[in-house]
């Protein structure tokens, strides 16, 4: 570990800060996008999950409080 940190020493400060990240970004780009990819794609289904599953509450309230006694809600 040391001697990574001997030769980054003695680099110039755009090897360091530029070079490198850009090599990373061009090596592995596609699995990082990849990866993006799929975490908000799986956010984006978890919304979605919770807004239909908020409104299927929010009808099953709205349609079965009116006209059922507590009885019948608190059978199941």
């Amino acid at each position: 570990m040391d001697g990574i940190r001997e030769t980054f020493a003695g680099m110039p400060w755009w090897v360091k800060w530029v070079a490198v990240p850009l090599l990373v970004l061009f090596v592995f780009g596609g699995v990082i996008t990849s990866i993006l990819g799929v975490l908000i794609s799986v956010v984006f289904k978890l919304l979605v999950f919770a807004g239909l599953v908020g409104a299927l509450i929010f009808v099953v309230k709205k349609v079965g409080g009116r006209g059922g006694s507590k009885s019948s809600s608190t059978e199941w």
